[in-house]
C-alpha cells in the first residue's frame, strides 16, 4: 500500500546522492517529488511545483536552509517545512523554529522515522489527503476516527485513539512521557505522568500485547511502538 499517494515532496540538498535516495524511496511510498540542489532553486521549484512537504537541508552554498525556509513560510502558502540538519545544536533547531521550521531531523536519521515524521505533518497540516494509512497489522482511519489491529476495529475511548494514534505516527521513534503529554492531553495539562502508563496498559490489554513487543518500553526514556 502506498501511504503517500497524493502527497508532493520537494527534496533540497547539496549532497546528490542523499537527495538519490530520499527520491527513490518517497517514490515507493507514492510520493510525487521533485528536488533541488540549492536554495534558490528550491524556492524556484517550490513556485512551480507547489509541494505539501519540503525536505530542506540546513547547510548549503548559495542560500542556506534557514534563509530558505523563512522565504518559503513568508509567501504565506500552506506548507509543512521538515529541516535536516548534522549538528544536534538547540541554538539551529530554535532558529529553525523561529523561521517557521515545522520539525527537525538530525542527520542521520532512520528512513522509517522520516515517514513518521511527513506523515505527522501532511496528517496535521493537510488531513483531507490521507484516508487508510497501514502500520503492519495496523489501519489508522482519521476521517472515521477508527483504528483496525489484525483486521479488528479496536474499541477506544477517544484519549486512547489519540494515544495509539501519536504511537503509530511515531512508529519505530522514542517518545518521552512528556512529550505524549503535550501531544494528547495539551501542555497545560497538569496531572501525573503516570496517567500515560494507566492508559499504555490499557491499550496494550486490547491488543493483546502482554509481552510489550507491540508497544515498547524504556526504562527512562519513554514508549516505542514497533510494527
Amino acid at each position: 500500500m502506498n501511504n503517500l499517494n497524493g502527497i508532493k515532496i520537494l527534496l533540497v540538498d547539496d549532497e546528490e546522492s542523499i537527495l538519490q535516495f530520499l527520491e527513490l524511496g518517497l517514490m515507493n511510498e507514492g510520493a510525487t517529488i521533485e528536488t533541488a540542489a540549492n536554495g534558490i532553486l528550491a524556492i524556484e521549484k517550490a513556485e512551480q511545483f507547489k509541494p505539501h512537504v519540503v525536505i530542506l537541508d540546513v547547510m548549503m552554498p548559495v542560500m542556506n536552509g534557514f534563509d530558505v525556509c523563512k522565504s518559503l513560510k513568508d509567501k504565506g502558502d500552506e506548507i509543512a517545512i521538515i529541516m535536516l540538519t548534522a549538528k544536534d545544536d538547540i541554538e539551529d533547531r530554535v532558529n529553525g523554529f523561529t523561521l517557521g521550521a515545522d520539525d527537525y531531523l538530525i542527520k542521520p536519521f532512520s528512513f522509517s522515522e522520516l515517514i513518521a515524521r511527513i506523515h505527522a505533518r501532511v496528517r496535521n497540516q493537510f488531513p483531507n489527503l490521507l484516508g487508510e494509512v497501514r502500520y503492519g497489522l495496523f489501519i489508522l482511519d482519521d476521517r472515521r476516527k477508527e483504528i483496525t489491529f489484525d483486521d479488528q476495529v479496536l474499541e477506544l475511548s477517544p484519549t486512547e485513539y489519540e494515544l495509539l494514534r501519536l504511537l503509530l505516527l511515531h512508529n519505530g521513534a522514542v517518545l518521552s512521557k512528556t512529550n505524549i503529554l503535550d501531544k494528547v492531553w495539551g501542555y497545560d495539562f497538569g496531572g501525573e505522568h503516570n496517567i500515560v502508563e494507566v492508559y499504555v496498559r490499557a491499550i496494550r490489554e486490547k491488543l493483546g500485547d502482554k509481552e510489550h513487543r507491540i508497544i515498547r518500553t524504556l526504562r527512562g526514556a519513554g514508549y516505542r511502538m514497533d510494527v
